[in-house]
């Protein structure tokens, strides 16, 4: 059905009343009873048929129930839902399994519902306008995050999402970069979960694969299995990946290629710790995981792959 800028939306955007800055640990009543209505305008059509009611329901379900070690996520007689798992999700108060339901829901209805929907088209919301309206109820309600490439990934502003994050998503979509396109997101799981020496960690693993895939299609010698960030940096300065007219005005691009991922990584996630655990805080993560995706932007861009 979409999302309507009614009247007293626009006065309170008016007053201030929505945040610019993201939250992270709370997802309001409200906004759980939109996303409820979200997943039904999007699967009403299809409430005869079993199969989907299962996949989009059901096997997410199975799925929590037994990740949290539970014979039943709620008592089927203290909610109003037809579905347990829906149930679940207005009733809990742990962020992060509303976000499990969110997400495990969401893919259902991006991969089950959207095939079914593309050769039948039926008369209900399609899965990119469920998806579409889910992404503007996180930003009505300042939530970071957001449903792309077929998970919830936590954004931290709109400008960097919309630059960074899903134009490196859409480059590592091209099949040659699944390697990459992996490790990208698993990093962005990682930085979801606060696990930040893990993000630094696939941050660096996907700058290398992405070097590695651009070597192997271009032709140019390497070693895939000792090759490491610094060396592939310089195959591909040798090879002029970058224009050779360019490379006097873009020394500090060359010293963020070199030293920016690998050295964030290798001093702070990919060393043993010594006698005292050092901690990578979100600042650096953040920017790890940013300059991650511009330096795959550039270099797969500057490429010319398809």
């Amino acid at each position: 059905m979409g999302v309507f800028d009614i009247y007293s939306k626009r006065q309170k955007r008016l007053r201030g009343e929505f945040s610019d800055i993201y939250t992270y640990d709370k997802i309001p009543h409200t906004l759980k009873v939109q996303i409820i209505h979200i997943i039904n305008d999007c699967i009403d059509s299809y409430y005869g048929d079993s199969e989907i009611i299962r996949d989009v329901f059901a096997v997410p379900e199975v799925i929590l129930c037994r990740e949290y070690g539970k014979f039943e996520l709620i008592d089927k007689y203290v909610h109003s839902h037809q579905y347990p798992i829906l149930g679940f999700f207005e009733r809990t108060q742990d962020t992060e399994e509303a976000l499990d339901v969110i997400e495990l829901v969401f893919q259902a209805i991006d991969t089950t519902v959207r095939k079914d929907f593309e050769e039948y088209n039926p008369e209900s919301v399609s899965p990119d306008d469920a998806i579409s309206d889910l992404n503007d109820r996180f930003k009505e309600h300042g939530l970071g995050f957001s449903f792309d490439a077929g998970m919830l990934l936590r954004i931290d502003s709109t400008l960097t999402h919309n630059e960074i994050t899903k134009p490196t998503i859409s480059l590592l979509a091209n099949p040659v970069f699944s390697g990459a396109n992996e490790e990208y997101l698993v990093a962005h799981e990682h930085y979801r979960h606060g696990r930040n020496k893990e993000c630094l960690t696939e941050c660096l693993k996907a700058f290398e694969s992405t070097m590695k895939v651009i070597c192997t299609e271009k032709g140019w010698s390497f070693d895939p299995a000792k090759d490491t960030a610094s060396k592939l940096i310089q195959i591909c300065f040798t090879e002029q990946l970058i224009p050779s007219f360019m490379q006097t005005h873009i020394t500090a691009l060359k010293s963020v290629l070199e030293s920016g991922i690998p050295t964030v990584r290798n001093k702070l996630a990919g060393h043993g710790q010594g006698s005292v655990p050092r901690d990578v805080h979100d600042e650096v993560t953040r920017y790890g995981l940013n300059l991650t995706g511009s330096n795959i932007i550039f270099l797969i861009e500057q490429s010319g792959i398809k």
